[in-house]
């Protein structure tokens, strides 16, 4: 999977150019952001799709020295079952 970037989100588009899946993360401040949304078109469920933009963004997030607080579902439940990503979230309020 070749997944764009840029600043605040991360994405994957069929052969036509179409978004069929991203994960968004609106910073908060300077070195956090907030996962706001994680979304996978429904031709590409059940095949890791959003785990890997979770696995690149935690990437992209260690490269840049930055923070996470994860409020959509997937990606709360996401750092539920990758606790060696600990390290990646933020406090909340913070």
């Amino acid at each position: 999977m070749l997944f764009r970037k840029c600043l605040d989100r991360i994405w994957l588009e069929d052969e036509t150019g179409r978004e069929i899946a991203f994960v968004s993360f609106p910073a908060r401040d300077e070195h956090t952001v907030t996962i706001t949304s994680t979304f996978v078109d429904d031709t590409l469920r059940g095949q890791g799709v959003a785990g890997a933009l979770l696995d690149t963004l935690a990437q992209e997030l260690r490269a840049s020295g930055r923070r996470a607080v994860p409020v959509c579902s997937y990606a709360v439940q996401w750092f539920q079952r990758h606790p060696e990503q600990a390290d990646l979230l933020a406090e909340a309020d913070g």
